[in-house]
């Protein structure tokens, strides 16, 4: 229902940014800004513009680039790596991290002036253990987008459904889409049983 709905949307994980490429991932270059700049790249900055750029592992985000992030969240502008006019954009921010960022400031891991800058409307998303009404329909998501269908649709036994819910997930929703792909791998019918999962005791001694 956004107004930004059909502009871009545009994703990074902030974990691989360092200074080093921080800057040119972000803001873009110009031409012969670095050796191996042969041509002028737009940031992600400047492809988000009007849209959203999405922020995953925000917390994992070097100390030096949070800097250069918190600037143009006060500002709206930036450079291009090599350039020599501010380019204004207009993006909506969204970031992502499995950590408390309180915690991170408080370590000195995370600058406090940029975590109040994007703590504006947070969304706790709990683990899956927490929401575990939720596990039975991703699943049956997971399983319409991994399983061949050629055959007919795919079914999960009751026992396999309880076993999924009885299960605590630490690798929460990741895990759950990767223990559903794996069945319909190992699956030789269209049909996902408990001892396809990588969890369930019947299947232990094979895997040691």
């Amino acid at each position: 229902a956004s107004p930004r709905s059909s502009k871009p949307f545009v994703t990074v994980n902030c974990g691989r940014l360092d200074a080093n490429t921080a800057e040119s991932e972000l803001f873009g270059h110009m031409q012969g800004a670095f050796t191996s700049a042969n041509k002028s790249r737009p940031g992600l900055f400047e492809l988000a513009d009007g849209g959203t750029l999405f922020m995953d592992e925000v917390s994992e985000m070097n100390l030096d680039v949070q800097v250069k992030l918190l600037r143009i969240l006060e500002t709206g502008c930036f450079r291009r790596l090599g350039g020599t006019r501010d380019i204004r954009v207009d993006v909506r921010f969204v970031f992502a991290t499995n950590r408390k960022l309180e915690e991170c400031v408080d370590r000195g891991s995370f600058r406090e002036d940029l975590f109040h800058r994007i703590n504006l409307l947070p969304i706790n998303i709990p683990p899956l253990r927490e929401r575990r009404e939720d596990i039975v329909p991703l699943a049956m998501h997971f399983l319409k987008e991994y399983g061949n269908h050629s055959n007919g649709p795919w079914e999960i036994t009751e026992e396999t459904i309880k076993a999924l819910c009885a299960y605590g997930w630490p690798g929460n929703v990741r895990e759950l889409k990767n223990t559903v792909r794996r069945a319909c791998v190992l699956a030789t019918e269209n049909l996902i049983t408990v001892d396809l999962l990588p969890f369930s005791t019947s299947i232990l001694p094979a895997m040691i």
